[in-house]
């Protein structure tokens, strides 16, 4: 836009534009390019100043839908189009600034301008609020919202966002290239981000205001979103219901009401009458249909809050009370749970037991009973990444130091849980362990499974160490002693979907407060070093869990081999497990009948 062109009407042309239907309050206003045909403007309101590219006839398709370049029956106030777009039926077209190849049709109003709106994340009370812009990350967003105990970062924050939405490229009132806006009734003051190769599509009967919409997202059939951030690659559809929330890049929501979060990459939820408000959902997660997440405030305000490490799935009909916080990889079962949680054992299967009256929680589920959908959970959020700038990082692997950190905690606890229940038994093994301080009230928890438990853990975590420093088994090389040296990082921040050392997290906030950091593509380039970083962090991590399991500083050649010795016959577990999981599916007699024979089902599910 910045390169385009421009010049004003000759007499000749204005006298042709009014020939052909067009109406200006001020003709000297209206400026074009150099290449641009005429007749492709008719009947047309202007008003202000409205700058237009150049526009040949030729025909723009989405779909079934083909429109010649143009403008057509169409009102404008105030706006600058690009080269070779189709704008038909625009009731008012006022703010914005139109990217090239843009279609436009049949839309109600479209207007931007005026102050920038709050978005009030992870909170109903608005102590988090942020300012969206085009570009904000996921990981932007949380750090804002998260350290509000740091005022001046706060405060330097929203500086650094007012002074980028108050350049053009920054600006809420703008339309990227490749995009398609059609049948839709109202955008107020959002900015699409869209380009030929992550094109964004909104379509039939949506309604947004004050918000971002990223690179290849996909709004479609009666979503509203009013004060929004997508990421890239999102899709609101079926009637969803958004409102001060952050979408993390490659989710789905749909039919559904979502407010007041902030939800972290690869979330889906798209099921009827699930309801998710006032929460933290740190990606990878699921929510199911009937899901009641943030109704039930167990206080006198509402204020409360829900906290849910990646992996996070809540089955059918399930219902939380806030604040509740949840390890990574809590699975849910479906009940109505009437307190408080606070699950900080990772890969659990959690239960509200109504018949005993108590919550029971069997540590190391997925590992133990489901590695199908943990194994391919490795892979299939890579596989949907359909990003093309990926300007958000993530980690996609449930194998990581957050997770380690969270099942070397779990270990403890369990072991603390187990050694009080043999006190209390007078020595002997205990009938039942019980877990403190995972739900708020009198009731019992009961850790089912606790040394199946216990031994998975261990497994999982020489899993992940040694497949961070063997590069899943490709390089069975003795790592570098120098991993040894310092403490252990035990505090990783998921800022977005990308792990970062607390240590860093702490070193950029100081930077931030003292002006050392002041925009924000400083701010992103630093995320981009931490990404570089990463692996070298994930190493040294793994390394230095290896030595804590077998109560070591430094590592040798022989019990390296014994470590490879026990990944090999791990990963073969895990295999073995794969295949075992799955074929108890196949298997199941109640799921084959559907089908006429083996090859018919073989044909549809593979």
């Amino acid at each position: 836009m910045e390169t385009m062109k421009l010049r004003q009407l000759t007499d000749i042309e204005i006298e042709q534009l009014k020939m052909q239907g067009n109406l200006a309050n001020d003709w000297h206003q209206i400026t074009i390019g150099n290449n641009i045909d005429l007749a492709t403007i008719r009947n047309n309101m202007f008003f202000g100043s409205v700058a237009i590219g150049n526009m040949n006839g030729n025909l723009l398709h989405d779909g079934a839908l083909h429109l010649p370049e143009g403008i057509y029956n169409s009102m404008l106030s105030n706006c600058t189009i690009g080269d070779c777009c189709a704008i038909h039926n625009v009731r008012m077209l006022s703010g914005y600034s139109i990217g090239n190849n843009t279609m436009l049709f049949n839309i109600g109003e479209m207007v931007a301008g005026g102050e920038p709106q709050w978005l009030e994340p992870m909170n109903e009370c608005g102590g988090r609020r942020i300012l969206p812009y085009p570009g904000m990350t996921i990981a932007d967003a949380y750090l804002w919202a998260k350290y509000r105990d740091h005022s001046n970062m706060v405060d330097q924050m929203e500086a650094m966002a007012r002074h980028w939405l108050s350049t053009a490229e920054g600006s809420m009132g703008q339309v990227g290239d490749h995009t398609v806006v059609k049948n839709c009734q109202a955008i107020r003051n959002v900015a699409i981000l869209s380009a030929k190769e992550a094109p964004s599509k909104i379509e039939d009967c949506v309604t947004l205001a004050d918000g971002v919409v990223g690179f290849g997202c996909h709004l479609c059939y009666g979503c509203t979103a009013t004060r929004f951030v997508l990421g890239e690659n999102v899709k609101l559809e079926y009637g969803a219901r958004l409102n001060d929330t952050v979408v993390g890049d490659n989710s789905t929501i749909a039919r559904c009401e979502v407010g007041n979060n902030i939800i972290f990459p690869a979330h889906e939820q798209h099921h009827n009458n699930s309801f998710l408000i006032a929460a933290t959902v740190m990606g990878q997660s699921n929510v199911a249909a009937g899901c009641t997440i943030g109704s039930n405030h167990n206080g006198r305000t509402a204020d409360n809050e829900l906290v849910a490490g990646r992996g996070f799935w809540p089955g059918l009909c399930t219902s939380l009370k806030h604040s509740s916080a949840f390890a990574s990889y809590t699975l849910l079962a479906k009940g109505n749970y009437p307190a408080e949680l606070s699950i900080t054992l990772p890969f659990s299967l959690v239960s509200n037991n109504e018949a005993k009256n108590r919550l029971e929680v069997m540590p190391a589920y997925w590992w133990m009973y489901n590695m199908f959908a943990l194994n391919r959970n490795i892979t299939k959020f890579a596989k949907r990444d359909k990003r093309h700038f990926k300007r958000q990082h993530i980690v996609f692997t449930p194998f990581a130091p957050d997770t380690a950190e969270e099942i070397i905690n779990g270990r403890m606890l369990l072991k603390y849980w187990v050694e009080q229940a043999y006190y209390q038994n007078e020595g002997k093994e205990p009938i039942e362990v019980l877990g403190y301080g995972l739900e708020k009230g009198k009731r019992k928890t009961i850790i089912a499974k606790w040394a199946k438990g216990y031994k998975a853990y261990e497994e999982m975590l020489i899993y992940y160490a040694m497949g961070a420093l063997t590069e899943e088994g490709a390089n069975t090389s003795l790592p570098c002693p120098d991993f040894a040296h310092g403490q252990r990082e035990r505090e990783w921040v998921n800022l977005g979907g990308q792990l970062v050392p607390q240590s860093e997290i702490d070193q950029l906030i100081r930077e931030i407060e003292s002006g050392d950091m002041a925009d924000l593509e400083s701010l992103h380039k630093r995320y981009d070093q931490w990404w570089e970083q990463y692996p070298q962090w994930c190493r040294k991590h793994a390394y230095q869990v290896l030595c804590m399991l077998n109560e070591v500083t430094t590592i040798d050649e022989s019990r390296w081999q014994q470590l490879l010795q026990r990944y090999a016959t791990i990963r073969q577990y895990v295999a073995d497990q794969v295949r075992i999981t799955r074929e108890k599916d196949n298997a199941n007699p109640f799921r084959q009948m559907t089908y006429r024979n083996d090859a018919e089902m073989k044909a549809v599910i593979g």
